[in-house]
This record gives C-alpha cells, structure tokens and sequence, in this order.
C-alpha cells in the first residue's frame, strides 16, 4: 500500500515514517512525504493514496486548506494537538487520529483501524470532520479571576500564555500575571494562529510581544520578551517547532 505523511517539521516526519517502516500490522509498498498546503495541492491533483497521516498545521497554512483546491478522498489519520473539541469531532465521524506525541503501539492501533474500515470507508465522514474543524472560532477575550473581581483580558493584551505542572498562566503586556483555566494544548487551538505562536511545551507567544531573536547554533534558537518577570525563564525553540517558527516568523 502507499501511505503519505503530511507535515512540515523533518524530525517529526522521520519520526513517524520510521515508526510506519518498523510495523507490522500493514504492508507498505511506498511513503510519500509533502510538507505544504502547495505540495499537497499539486500532488493529489494527480496521485490518490490508500492512507493519509496528516498534520493540521503546516508552515504554508492548514492542511485543510487543501481540501478546497484539490480532491482528497483516501482515508486519513489525522496527527494533532487539537483539543477536546476536536477530538470528540474526529470520534463522532470515525475519523481516528493520533495526538502528538504519540508512540508506536498508536500508530499500530490506528493502522489495525483503518485495516477494519478501508472497506466501508466513505469520505463523507472526512468531510463532516473537517467542515466541523473549520466552524471553530478563535478566542479574541480570556475570563480571569482577578482578587474579588473578574476581569476580561484582550488577546492584543496578552504578552504570552505560560503551563507548570497542571497550571496555565497568562502574563499580559503590562507583566501582570493571572491564573487560567485551561491547559496550554488547548488554549493554543483557540488562538489566532497569525499572532501566537507555541514554541515549546510551556510557551505559547504573542508576536508584539518578542523582544529579539538569539540564535545559538543552527538547531537552537532563544526567544527574548519584551516583558521581566521572575517566572521567565530561557524560552528556547522545540526542535520540532523550528521550521514552522521562522515560517511565523516570516509571514
């Protein structure tokens, strides 16, 4: 069979191909790996797979852009860091989907997935899942607890979102700092992805609120806010978020 890996970050897609390579479960003739919203556009133009492993994000856009310029009909298993919204969408439609990181005995699992459905597999249901996906609204005001008071901070307030243990704190542009409720994997898939950015585990960032860019060596780069305070500590890159970074950055 012929499976193609969508996303954009190397490491990430080495990672997931070498776990395809070292399983057992399917036989694959073939993986096709394509980093872009352009790339996937030019090669399903031509080409149908038997399965699809495809990111959400990529550096050019979301991968489902590429649904309105192109026709995609394989099944697909979708890698993401979605939040619960998401997933009880993915659920709902029978769309199986991996939640990054993930590790072998998943990819296993979802292979003996599509094994069972490939049959009766039918696009309609990809389709309700993405058209569910993209009636998301992104969130432009945060609800914090603030003494006795509540107060609502707007998103061009917030200087950057900050998780420690199961804790989420938002800091603001004027180094105030509050207790949120949410976690950082799910508040990310809430944000207006053109103005913040989540460049490691505890760090999600606005873009006004970057001071420089240091970088270290070609595989590690600090990023320096605008803002002290003593929770700060050195933001570094992920490995695995630099590519898509310098495109944010970019754009």
């Amino acid at each position: 069979m012929h499976i193609v890996v969508v996303e954009d970050e190397d490491l990430a897609a080495d990672y997931l191909i070498g776990l395809l390579k070292a399983q057992q479960v399917v036989s694959i003739s073939q993986i096709t790996h394509l980093a872009s919203v352009q790339e996937m556009v030019s090669f399903f133009s031509i080409t149908q797979p038997d399965l699809i492993f495809m990111d959400i994000h990529l550096g050019d856009g979301k991968s489902l852009e590429a649904f309105t310029k192109t026709n995609i009909t394989a099944p697909i298993i979708f890698t993401t860091a979605y939040d619960d919204y998401a997933i009880s969408v993915f659920k709902h439609f029978t769309i199986d989907y991996l939640l990054k990181p993930f590790e072998a005995a998943q990819v296993d699992e979802a292979l003996q997935k599509y094994t069972q459905i490939k049959k009766s597999f039918s696009f309609y249901n990809t389709a309700k899942s993405i058209e569910a996906l993209e009636s998301k609204t992104q969130k432009d005001r945060f609800l914090v607890n603030s003494g006795h008071h509540l107060k609502s901070i707007e998103s061009a307030e917030v200087a950057f979102f900050y998780s420690e243990g199961k804790n989420l704190f938002l800091f603001t542009t004027q180094s105030d700092n509050y207790l949120y409720n949410d976690t950082l994997r799910d508040i990310f898939e809430k944000l207006n992805p053109e103005i913040f950015f989540k460049v490691s585990r505890n760090y999600i960032i606005h873009i006004n609120s970057i001071k420089e860019i240091v970088k270290h060596n070609p595989q590690k780069i600090e990023v320096r806010l605008k803002f002290e305070h003593a929770s700060i500590k050195p933001i570094l890159v992920s490995k695995f978020a630099l590519k898509r970074f310098k495109t944010w950055l970019n754009k």
